[in-house]
């Protein structure tokens, strides 16, 4: 990997962010003190602030979480799923994850009280008892969801017997992460040539490592490594524990799950041996291969739920 020099405002931007990490650690360094941490078990949000957080709900999160919560679209708000996912996590946390992505379609349009009567309906869903006072922002900080048994975390379970690290993201997560760009690049050879492609200019200033990383592996070797991802992407696809967007588990154990898994492993094998060949004519069948192992998947475990950010019957 290529490594960039750090100039002396990068160097002092580094530091503070490593003085900020300190910090953050000294604060939950802090936690096996009495009265520095607050469980949300003490009875730390009020009636009326989750009844306002009810009413929110209902017009923005019902449709794709469920009127009670039990999940739809989206994963479930209460529940042991729920419950592990948060597991001795700071409610800041979950506030946060409301305000700046949620609701699905409309990312950041709720405001902060807002999001905090919707934590504090969330709570009250989870059976989490309520307290006199509302639930503040400056209170968030200092509570935090109990820590989960082991019983409660299946993924963990699974992981560990398969010796798999337990998954990060859901499903849906994984494959805009992976399979869905990987996919393109791989597609977009049947309408350009990677060979033939002009070298891109060097990044612009002001520095963007984006823009910069978009010039290091050009033409044919963005190929070489989409192919890649492809093919170890299906290790992750049958990862014990993984969720669907909508909190159902993904059907690992299914043979036809397993049969689409390993058709794309192949897509992604033939992509990378064209790829290296630099066989820019082999991709038309490449990119069939590869569009029926995905198509195939999708209309039996995608497509009847539904367009993007919908799902509530996928991976049934």
């Amino acid at each position: 990997m290529r490594l960039i020099r750090l100039g002396p405002v990068a160097i002092r931007y580094a530091l503070g962010a490593a003085s900020c990490a300190y910090a953050t650690v000294g604060v939950f360094s802090l936690t096996g003190y009495a009265g520095q941490v607050r469980s949300v078990t003490e009875g730390v949000y009020s009636t009326g602030q989750a009844a306002r957080g009810q009413q929110i709900y209902q017009v923005e999160c019902a449709e794709c979480h469920g009127n009670a919560m039990e999940g739809a679209s989206g994963p479930p708000l209460a529940g042991e799923s729920f419950l592990s996912n948060w597991s001795a996590r700071p409610l800041a946390n979950l506030v946060d994850k409301i305000q700046k992505t949620m609701p699905f379609n409309l990312p950041g349009s709720l405001s902060r009280p807002q999001s905090t009567d919707l934590a504090a309906d969330i709570l009250r869903a989870g059976k989490f008892p309520a307290g006199p006072v509302d639930l503040s922002d400056a209170m968030l900080a200092q509570i935090a969801f109990p820590a989960a048994a082991m019983s409660s975390s299946p993924a963990a379970a699974l992981s560990a017997a398969t010796s798999l690290p337990p998954p990060e993201g859901n499903l849906a997560e994984l494959m805009r992460a992976i399979a869905f760009p990987n996919s393109n690049i791989v597609f977009n050879v049947q309408l350009k040539d990677p060979g033939a492609q002009p070298k891109k200019k060097p990044a612009s200033s002001p520095f963007d490592y984006f823009e910069w990383g978009s010039t290091v592996y050009p033409g044919w070797l963005a190929v070489d490594q989409a192919a890649v991802a492809l093919t170890e992407t299906a290790a992750l696809l049958l990862t014990p524990g993984r969720r669907c967007q909508n909190g159902r588990p993904v059907p690992v154990d299914r043979a036809d799950w397993k049969q689409y898994v390993a058709a794309l492993a192949e897509a992604g094998k033939l992509a990378h041996w064209a790829s290296q060949a630099r066989n820019y004519e082999a991709f038309v069948d490449v990119s069939d291969k590869l569009n029926d192992a995905c198509a195939n998947c999708h209309k039996v475990y995608r497509d009847k739920g539904g367009a993007e950010g919908s799902g509530a019957a996928r991976c049934q």
